[in-house]
């Protein structure tokens, strides 16, 4: 009986919130800075072709929108958050702790992260291994890289990783720990880099065969070494945090021609008369070199919807069906011209079906 007095309350919760939900008329979405722009021209022309107010959005990163997302049901809470890497396990289980039940994902594309600079300098050539080496908490020690030992990150140049690189500060605008284009960043290029030093990528392998002996405990201290490591980013001012704003990177990168920032092709390609991106491991970020893979630091772009304000916040499924219309998303679609890269047509088949079905995620 106890159960189910809980189990009712919950329910009693749940459904006082949807309720509430009523009382709002236009669909709110937060998340991520990367996928801000695309569900924006979403929302204008969605706002202006049907009976639906046009959506509000907020720029809140990928993780503060999940914080947000998962806080409950309700008038108070977001309908959609935008992230620019999948829902994590932490929040998808917060989710389902707080009443948000059958949560629609859906993929959106793809997406380059860009290294870039002002044009008035050089484009830079960089590889993976330099990025880590420039801005890792703590790097192998100089001296002896494959020794097995760290140190405080001593490099202050470009020049002293690579001679071939310039004589410059090291100096990178970035995204915030909250933001999905920093996890990404973090796990496609800093560990892309670290696990080029043989001793540092053997931790991860160790984390693995004790998973698979039983050994979870090893296995767990091993593979926060491992992140803390490859994931760490320096805090001397070497990396400057720059908040969700991707627009004021590109406008200190031209008062400063000699640092870099960190952002979302598209806005690589919306300021390609001011800005340029960095060669990785020898591939340029562009559109076509995206869309095949060849570009090493690139991710997936999402949305989450909950089903449960679907026939309360008027409007939504329409939403996704707009987002999710060839229209929209397809090889000659108006996000495309907004620096959008397309999935193939079976998996924009796959997630259309998602969102026009409403097809609730699994983990």
């Amino acid at each position: 009986m106890k159960k189910l007095r809980s189990v009712m309350a919950v329910s009693m919760i749940v459904s006082a919130g949807i309720a509430a939900a009523g009382a709002r008329d236009y669909i709110y979405v937060v998340g991520s800075s990367t996928v801000y722009p695309f569900a924006t021209v979403v929302a204008e022309r969605f706002g202006k072709s049907t009976k639906f107010k046009t959506p509000k959005i907020e720029s809140t990163g990928s993780g503060g929108g999940m914080k947000l997302f998962c806080q409950g049901v309700g008038v108070k809470h977001p309908d959609i958050t935008n992230a620019s890497r999948r829902i994590k396990k932490s929040e998808f289980d917060k989710c389902q702790a707080n009443g948000v039940k059958d949560i629609v994902e859906i993929k959106i594309g793809y997406d380059g992260i860009a290294i870039a600079n002002s044009k008035k300098a050089p484009r830079f050539k960089l590889s993976r291994k330099d990025i880590f080496l420039a801005l890792a908490k703590d790097v192998p020690d100089p001296k002896a890289p494959e020794s097995g030992k760290l140190v405080p990150n001593p490099y202050s140049t470009w020049d002293e990783i690579n001679p071939e690189l310039p004589s410059y500060k090291i100096e990178v605008l970035g995204p915030p720990p909250t933001s999905g284009t920093r996890d990404a960043f973090a796990e496609l290029a800093m560990e892309g880099g670290c696990k080029t030093f043989a001793w540092i990528k053997q931790i991860k392998k160790d984390s693995k065969a004790a998973k698979k002996s039983g050994d979870k405990k090893l296995a767990k201290q091993l593979k926060n070494k491992y992140k803390a490591i490859c994931h760490g980013v320096r805090e001397d001012g070497r990396y400057i945090e720059a908040g969700e704003n991707d627009n004021l990177i590109v406008q200190k990168l031209e008062a400063n021609p000699k640092a870099l920032g960190v952002f979302g092709y598209s806005y690589l390609e919306q300021n390609e008369d001011r800005i340029q991106g960095s060669q990785i491991d020898g591939v340029l970020p562009e559109f076509e070199l995206i869309a095949n893979g060849e570009y090493p630091v690139s991710r997936p772009l999402f949305f989450y919807a909950k089903k449960m304000h679907v026939g309360k916040i008027p409007g939504i499924k329409e939403f996704l069906v707009e987002f999710t219309s060839e229209q929209a998303w397809g090889d000659e679609g108006y996000l495309i011209d907004k620096g959008l890269i397309p999935m193939p047509a079976e998996e924009r088949k796959k997630y259309g079906k998602a969102a026009k079905q409403l097809i609730p995620m699994k983990f």
